[in-house]
Parts: C-alpha cells; sequence; structure tokens
C-alpha cells in the first residue's frame, strides 16, 4: 500500500538565460551582478523564480530578462537548453532551473534593474578561461549554451546572420572562429563552405577591395539547414615547448 504520510519535498522552479552575441568580433554574453544574496556582488546570468502558478516557463525567462536587463526577449529564438537540478545548487534550498539559450547579431546595451546591481555583456573568454566566476551553476550551464551555440553553426546557416548583407568568406570565417573560439585553416574553411549547396550566393560580379586580391562577395543563400554539416575541426593542441 502506498505510504500515506508522504508528502513530495519542496521544489522551487526558476529559470536562467545564456544570452550570446557578437561584438567587436567577439562573442559575449550577458551576465548580471547580484545585488542580493545569496551570492550578492558576483556575476551570474540573468534569471529568477517562476512568478505563479499560472506562468508558463517561457514567459517567466522573457520576463526576467526584461526585469533583469531590460532587454524585449520577444525578437529573440529562445530555446530550452536544460533543466539543472543537482542537490545543493542553490543555498535557499531545492531550486530546479530550466534554462534557456539565444544567439543574435546587434543586440543592444542592457540596463540593470529588479535585484541585478547591474548588467553588461563580458566576453565569453573571461568565464570559460577561469578568470572570472559565476555564480550557483551558471558556469557549466553557460558551458552548456556554448556548446549548444557551437553545434547550431555546425549545422544551420545561423553564422550568416551576423554578417552584412553582401560579405566575404573571411568574413563568414572570423564568424566561426568567434564562436567556436579558435582560429581556422582559410583554405579548409574555403573548401567546406562551397561543398555546401544553397548556404552562399554569389553577391554578382562585385569584388571587396584588399590588400592583395580583391575578395568575392556572398550572400546569405535559402539553406537553413547544411548539409554537409560544417562540423568543428580538432583545436590545435600546444606544443610541447609551449606547456
Amino acid at each position: 500500500m502506498p505510504n500515506e504520510t508522504w508528502q513530495p519535498p519542496p521544489v522551487l522552479l526558476t529559470v536562467d538565460l545564456v544570452i550570446l552575441t557578437l561584438r567587436s568580433s567577439t562573442l559575449h554574453v550577458l551576465v548580471i551582478e547580484r545585488g542580493i544574496d545569496p551570492y550578492k556582488g558576483h556575476w551570474a546570468l540573468p534569471g529568477g523564480f517562476i512568478s505563479d502558478a499560472g506562468e508558463d516557463i517561457t514567459d517567466a525567462a522573457r520576463r526576467e530578462l526584461r526585469e533583469e536587463a531590460d532587454l524585449d526577449a520577444t525578437s529573440l529564438h529562445l530555446e530550452q537548453l536544460g533543466a539543472y537540478g543537482r542537490p545543493h545548487r542553490d543555498p535557499r534550498g531545492r531550486i530546479v532551473s530550466v534554462a534557456h539559450l539565444a544567439i543574435a547579431p546587434g543586440l543592444p546595451e542592457p540596463a540593470a534593474g529588479t535585484d541585478a546591481s547591474a548588467a553588461s555583456w563580458h566576453p565569453v573568454e573571461e568565464f570559460t578561461s577561469g578568470r572570472r566566476a559565476l555564480a550557483f551553476d551558471h558556469g557549466q550551464i553557460l558551458n552548456d549554451g556554448l556548446e549548444r551555440a557551437r553545434t547550431k553553426l555546425e549545422h544551420t546557416s545561423l553564422a550568416t546572420a551576423f554578417c552584412d548583407t553582401t560579405f566575404t568568406i573571411t568574413d563568414l570565417q572570423h564568424v566561426y572562429e568567434a564562436v567556436w573560439g579558435f582560429e581556422l585553416d582559410p583554405r579548409n574553411f574555403y573548401r567546406k563552405v562551397q561543398a555546401i549547396s544553397g548556404f552562399l550566393i554569389a553577391a554578382g560580379p562585385d569584388r571587396r577591395p584588399t590588400k592583395g586580391r580583391p575578395a568575392r562577395l556572398f550572400r546569405a543563400g535559402p539553406q537553413r539547414i547544411l548539409r554537409p554539416p560544417m562540423m568543428r575541426p580538432l583545436p590545435p593542441t600546444r606544443s610541447e615547448n609551449e606547456r
């Protein structure tokens, strides 16, 4: 017989957001400085508690982004990244967070609100390198969001959204390098891009002047799912003398 005295443990639900963009050809993440305990004064991903039982999880994510950073999420494609419920991840109790991801160009400067003392864009590398730490388990959430974003560049034409209407293949390569986090061989990159039907379309006979041979201009093609995908090469390893 079921134990009639058993009661489910109290669990609270929150949302967290990994918002990524390119600024000055560098991948940045939106972070807030917490104005309240726990982790007062620490950098964290924007997020917060579901306001009530009637609030949809995605609506809560949009609301928190607006309240904590004054950014309008209606124009962003927010997708659920995962659920994070490790015991003791939050000192306030058993709290499960549903994380969301968005990566988009041209996002504006944020403005802090509610329980955030500050809101700003920071280079992702500040946190992935260990120079700065994020509150709670937000470092893990950021790493998972980065991996999802990097995979999206492998399988979709998302990278072209960060380029001008017409662009060179070198411009596109810089986007991949910023998101993937390492430099690419130009010849291999050119060969891979050209092998994907419908990824890019030549933008007429115009060419951009350069120091060497004029660079050919392209625009985004109709293909949104890349076949074959732009798989990441293995990142270069340091030599023994550099270790």
